[in-house]
């Protein structure tokens, strides 16, 4: 029920606010509909107020309530140097080819550009698995747990069409002029394929950050956060009201198609009683939800980084289908070799919170196993 509320309250927002559905409802991929309301000073200024908090935390979490904790003792196998594995070694090639191809645009080669970003990604993925499997004692979710990558990948699949559903109601945060590259059939196909890479490379992500010692334990012993029923009802009702506004107030609650699954979805589960990234926290373990942040942020820098180039270095023939911009409203400044503005890559934080819960739901919907830790990870 909460899920489905997901993509019906901003639905009627949307409804109440433009007595229809919204501009642009509907194209596939998005496309801009029309201008934003500029910049804002004011939001500005608010924004980044909550950046500065957010960089505070992260960097001097022991100003926080943060303790010092032990590093935990390596495990015997952690100690091993097992080498990078095989696919490791395949995916370098790989991703230099398509970057390459990508960025560079050899005349006799552009047909080819448009199908890149599949490749380059897994190739990218697999590189992070093969990091993760030298650091980690030859444990990774390719050499213990292939079927962790299947299942990522199909509900990363579904779980992006979600969130390119939801962009509708903020009259499309991003969206995609190179939509006549492929066909409409083959624009489907392809961001299929293309959304299968979005929970594979956070989770990858979020393992090699967990070779690090000294990450791993940086945020485990902090401030206990005890959450009673009545606080959880508060937190779910509140996702609720940001949810509908979303769709009313489509320019001013822009942010919320980030932020609103959080204590929409994490409230419910939890007061069902299902773990959530959030319930270590109430023993003052805050380390899963922020290496999942901090995961999805720094991936966020090589889609944005990545994006930027395959047009930046020619944009007469577009030829990457799945390059996208932005109309942020307010925010849209300071961009750096990037579409995104600066302050935008604080929502990559919260995505990956979302990613995680998604990804849980999905879990508990179709009762397969939820659990993406692996096992050197644990001693």
């Amino acid at each position: 029920m909460t899920f489905a509320l997901i993509f019906l309250l901003p639905l009627l927002g949307s409804l109440a606010r433009w007595k229809g559905l919204p501009p642009g409802y509907g194209d596939f991929p998005a496309l801009k509909v029309e201008e934003d309301p500029g910049f804002s000073l004011i939001y500005f200024t608010l924004a980044c107020v909550v950046a500065v908090v957010i960089a505070l935390v992260l960097i001097f979490p022991r100003w926080f309530g943060f303790k010092r904790g032990g590093q935990r003792q390596a495990s015997a196998a952690s100690k091993t140097n097992p080498g990078f594995p095989v696919w490791f070694w395949w995916s370098l090639p790989v991703l230099a080819v398509c970057w390459f191809l990508m960025w560079a645009r050899i005349d006799v080669l552009v047909s080819i550009e448009a199908y890149t970003f599949v490749p380059l990604w897994w190739s990218f993925i697999l590189m992070l698995d093969g990091l993760v499997y030298r650091r980690n004692g030859g444990v990774s979710i390719i050499s213990r747990k292939p079927h962790l990558m299947q299942l990522l990948a199909v509900v990363s699949c579904f779980s992006w069409f979600a969130f390119e559903y939801l962009n509708f109601f903020v009259m499309e945060n991003w969206y995609y002029p190179n939509n006549k590259v492929f066909s409409n059939f083959g624009n489907i196909f392809w961001f299929s394929l293309s959304y299968t890479t979005v929970l594979p490379a956070i989770v990858e992500w979020y393992h090699l950050l967990r070779t690090f010692p000294s990450v791993r334990e940086r945020y485990r012993n902090g401030p206990k956060l005890q959450t009673g029923t009545a606080f959880l009802v508060i937190f779910y009702i509140a996702g609720l009201v940001l949810a509908f506004g979303m769709g009313y107030y489509p320019y001013v609650l822009f942010w919320v198609l980030w932020v609103a699954l959080v204590p929409m979805l994490s409230a419910a589960m939890a007061l069902a009683g299902y773990w959530t990234p959030f319930t270590p926290v109430r023993n003052g373990d805050w380390s899963k939800v922020i290496l999942i942040a901090l995961a999805t942020l720094l991936n966020g820098f090589f889609w944005e980084f990545w994006n930027f180039g395959s047009e930046w270095f020619h944009d007469s023939i577009p030829t990457n289908p799945n390059y996208w911009k932005y109309s942020v409203p307010y925010l849209d400044k300071l961009h750096i070799f990037s579409e995104m503005p600066l302050l935008g890559y604080y929502g990559y934080l919260f995505f990956g919170v979302n990613c995680w819960i998604m990804w849980l739901i999905a879990a508990y919907v179709f009762k397969f196993d939820p659990d993406i830790e692996l096992e050197e990870e644990h001693n």
